[in-house]
């Protein structure tokens, strides 16, 4: 039996949440590297110290009940939220807070960010005494716990007047009684039904709302600033012009928007470039200051979003695999499959979006 080691992972610079303190079994004995670029330093760190077996996701993937921890490079809020939600420690390499729908999921207790393979240390004490002193404080409070309630037994008893042993006698005594009673309180009851209804329905929509806002602070207004801050550099820096030479050649015809999404798309460049959708921003709003200044025409608006687009999801295949409960050998094959279907669909995509674009 192969021994393992436990390690506390802290938060990097400028990172959130943690520590956290994960260790293998012989159930669970893989770290994946979910970042779409190899091995992490950081995966491969902690397969090192804790003497666990590093897999690629991307390339061999590993079911989520042999699975003691996730390292991942999520700029976003997909993955950072995929893996807390299954219950698996997540390791983010990338410094973000908590935000996106699967926001609830990401709690200090089981996710960390801004890693990098210096906030990793080895643990010192034996952590099998550790999870003994955790089991037996648990059996303590359970045994509390009945005790608790054998005591308030008792108290019931004595305050009524009626043990348990009695009960069966006074349940026939006051069958007719509950009957009766139950259709005096029929009304009740339906009124009392109408106002749950009216309670859930409210109270979702009211959540719902809740939520909107919270998406809004945390996503749509950060990412706006972005936009404007880079909209301002480009304006005044004098960037625009010197880009506007570069991207002239594939922004100004269909042509080079079809060579461009043949680059976002190629299979080893995809996943990198796809977390939190930086670059497809900082091009997008290239593209759109040079058809502002008219040196892109406005025709080509559209084929240009699905040109940029072609590598949008690539990083976030294996998960959503995973999560579809695909079998590792489904995942192995699906995952390079999807990414090189991509050098088809994603030219096809500009070409009908330049086509319909003239009817715009």
């Amino acid at each position: 039996m192969a021994e393992f080691k436990s390690v506390t992972i802290n938060k990097g610079n400028h990172g959130w949440g943690g520590p956290l303190t994960v260790r293998p079994d012989e159930e669970k004995k893989y770290v994946i590297s979910v970042t779409g670029g190899g091995i992490d330093p950081v995966a491969q760190k902690i397969a090192d110290l804790t003497g666990a077996e590093v897999v690629d996701a991307f390339k061999n993937p590993v079911p989520k009940e042999q699975t003691f921890a996730a390292v991942i490079d999520c700029g976003g809020t997909a993955r950072s939220g995929v893996y807390p939600k299954m219950g698996i420690p997540t390791i983010n390499t990338i410094a973000i807070t908590p935000a996106g729908p699967l926001a609830k999921f990401i709690k200090d207790s089981i996710f960390v960010s801004g890693v990098t393979a210096d906030d990793i240390e080895e643990n010192s004490s034996n952590p099998t005494t550790d999870i003994s002193e955790d089991a037996a404080a648990n059996e303590s409070e359970a045994g509390e716990t009945r005790n608790a309630n054998k005591a308030d037994s008792d108290q019931i008893e004595s305050t009524t007047g009626v043990s348990s042993k009695d009960e069966p006698l006074n349940r026939e005594k006051g069958s007719s009684t509950t009957n009766s009673t139950s259709k005096e309180n029929f009304f009740m009851r339906m009124i009392d039904a109408v106002g749950s209804v009216a309670g859930d329905f409210v109270n979702t929509f009211y959540q719902a709302g809740r939520d909107t806002i919270d998406t809004l602070i945390k996503n749509v207004l950060p990412f706006m600033a972005f936009v404007a801050t880079l909209v301002g550099i480009i304006n005044y820096s004098g960037i625009g012009k010197i880009l506007a030479n570069i991207l002239s050649p594939l922004a100004g015809n269909i042509i080079g928007f079809v060579v461009l999404s043949l680059i976002c798309a190629l299979p080893f460049l995809s996943p990198i470039l796809g977390p939190a959708g930086v670059i497809a921003a900082v091009v997008g709003t290239l593209i759109g200051q040079q058809i502002a200044t008219g040196i892109v025409p406005i025709q080509l608006a559209l084929p240009a979003l699905f040109a940029i687009d072609s590598q949008v999801g690539a990083d976030f295949i294996p998960v959503g695999l995973t999560l579809g409960e695909a079998q590792p050998e489904t995942i192995s094959s699906g995952a390079p499959a999807i990414l090189f279907s991509r050098l088809i669909t994603a030219p096809i995509a500009v070409l009908i979006a330049y086509a319909v674009s003239f009817l715009l």
